[in-house]
């Protein structure tokens, strides 16, 4: 097999009580066959439309040839250098598998301004772009696809020649591309964002930078037989069981790269768990953390630890209550797939929808119609300026006091969201705060760079258990670009993702302070120093 997974404490109880049953009610063999009545009635409707992601080793088998063609096309024509423009789903799979393989691929997953500048100037001349997106209706996705046509056409380069669309078919930005001359890979319309590795949308842009993505599906091929099997050693089931069925439940699960070949695992986990299973008040929020994060010494109740290793271990070499996982990419890609499944079969929810994304979406886009003046900082703090909820800022007047009164809301369940909406690029120092955060709070704490993370863990911020303390990192950035044929710029668009998504979580009564930089590279050892 190729995944192995060790269990113990709460997670091996949890197996052992739970896989039986499992097998007995055949959710592999029923999960593999289609059947959408797994997840009860309310479901139904949307799982019957979201299962293909189990034959997806089959269905895209006949695109990979497509796919390499292409690539030497290109290549041949001087290209040397691939772009993505995607969001969640459609950016995170890609991410992991080529960084894995030690492929370069720039993802664009991003609104911030000076980030995008910086991906149009890097090598324009010799670069293609992949644009993904299910539907094209994703704002950050179409505004990339409009400044890259504009950079190629002002450098003398035709578009078409360059950008290479990846969506489901039949879908507006199908017809439109299609229209207008482009590449167009379709994928599986049976596959929901999330599920979508090993479909079009991982194995396109993955392929064209240089990925050996038959391997990867041979190797998710390899671990299919036995994740439709109705047996106790099926890995899918395990670990299913083994995240989603302690009594009580550790509603947290801690991601720790522990030795693993496979970088960025985490994040892709991340998305998918949190976007699957945080609805309806309920839901297992992940944590990516690192070997030394503070978590992991405090030993806290409601804190599952999954370690992604290199080597499989015997359950006796075991950390106390741990869970240990190693395998190949694509089957790790897939077992987390049936896994996460499982767990909403467990949790009694809709693995496949995500309701509460579009409200944030919903937030910016009447922002940006409406462009009201920006709200007047409640106060400033060396040029920083400070907005938060009420109940945050009541008594408040700096930003050391900010930090410490929404901190004050965490209650012993909680956990902190850190969202740093700036170039990720640029401040990569940024994620050096969660570590900072988590030892000063004694919870955990998730760090998300916006606006990717309204694409994962959004989803759970809304619409998961209420305990969450929101702390947004802004910016006022130093320079702007327009979006071709659209009333407002990438520095406006961001504006408005971070203040709508600040808005629906005060309207849902979570706590938020909002820490806007005017001068980042000045102020960054200020805010620092204010968190820690």
């Amino acid at each position: 097999m190729s995944v192995r997974i060790a269990v113990s404490g709460a997670a091996k109880e949890a197996v052992d009580r739970i896989v039986p049953q499992l097998v007995s009610d055949l959710i592999a063999t029923r999960i593999t066959g289609l059947d959408a009545s797994i997840w009860g009635a309310d479901a139904e409707e949307e799982a019957s439309k979201r299962l293909g992601w189990t034959e997806s080793v089959s269905v895209s088998a006949p695109l990979v040839p497509q796919i390499l063609a292409l690539r030497e096309e290109l290549v041949a024509a001087g290209v040397t250098h691939f772009v993505l423009g995607g969001m969640g789903g459609s950016s995170l799979a890609p991410e992991v598998i080529t960084r894995t393989a030690g492929v370069e691929l720039t993802v664009l997953d991003a609104t911030d301004p000076g980030q995008v500048l910086s991906a149009l100037n890097d090598r324009l001349e010799t670069t293609a772009v992949v644009i993904s997106s299910k539907s094209g209706g994703t704002t950050e996705t179409d505004s990339q696809k409009r400044v890259y046509e504009k950079a190629f056409r002002d450098a003398g380069i035709d578009p078409v020649e360059r950008i290479v669309v990846v969506t489901d078919p039949g879908s507006p930005l199908d017809v439109a591309a299609r229209a207008d001359g482009y590449r167009v890979f379709n994928a599986d319309p049976t596959v929901g964002g999330r599920y979508s590795a090993l479909t079009a949308f991982g194995l396109v842009p993955s392929g064209l930078a240089g990925v050996d993505i038959q391997a990867l599906l041979d190797e998710a091929d390899a671990m299919s037989y036995s994740l439709a099997l109705d047996e106790a050693d099926n890995a899918g089931l395990i670990l299913g069981a083994a995240i989603a069925g302690a009594v009580p439940l550790k509603d947290k699960l801690g991601i720790v790269s522990d030795g693993t070949h496979i970088v960025g695992l985490g994040d892709w986990i991340e998305q998918l768990i949190a976007e699957s299973t945080g609805k309806d008040g309920k839901g297992i929020l992940p944590v990516v953390l690192s070997t030394d994060s503070p978590e992991l010494d405090e030993n806290l109740a409601d804190l599952q630890i999954i370690r992604l290793v290199a080597d499989y271990k015997a359950t006796e070499h075991l950390n106390e209550g741990d869970i240990e996982i190693t395998g190949t990419l694509g089957a790790l890609l897939l077992t987390w797939e049936y896994a996460v499944v499982v767990a909403g079969r467990l949790l009694g929810i809709n693995p496949f929808d995500q309701p509460d994304v579009e409200s944030a979406k919903i937030a910016t886009r009447g922002l940006l119609d409406a462009r009201p003046e920006p709200v007047a900082p409640a106060f400033v703090d060396g040029g920083i300026e400070v907005r938060g909820t009420e109940t945050v800022l009541a008594g408040v007047s700096d930003l050391a006091g900010a930090v410490a009164s929404v901190l004050s809301t965490l209650g012993t369940d909680g956990y902190v969201s850190i969202q740093a909406y700036l170039d990720r690029v640029k401040y990569p120092e940024l994620e050096q705060t969660r570590n900072l955060v988590a030892a000063r709070a004694e919870r955990p704490v998730t760090f998300g760079w916006g606006p990717r993370f309204l694409h994962s863990t959004g989803q759970f911020h809304k619409g998961g258990p209420a305990v969450g303390v929101f702390i947004q990192i802004t910016e006022i950035p130093d320079v702007d670009l327009a979006i071709p044929e659209r009333p407002f710029t990438f520095g406006q668009l961001i504006q408005a993702q971070a203040a709508g998504d600040a808005s629906v979580l005060a309207e849902h009564g979570r706590p938020v302070l909002t820490i806007t930089l005017t001068d980042a590279e000045a102020q960054l050892p200020a805010l620092i120093a204010a968190l820690s």
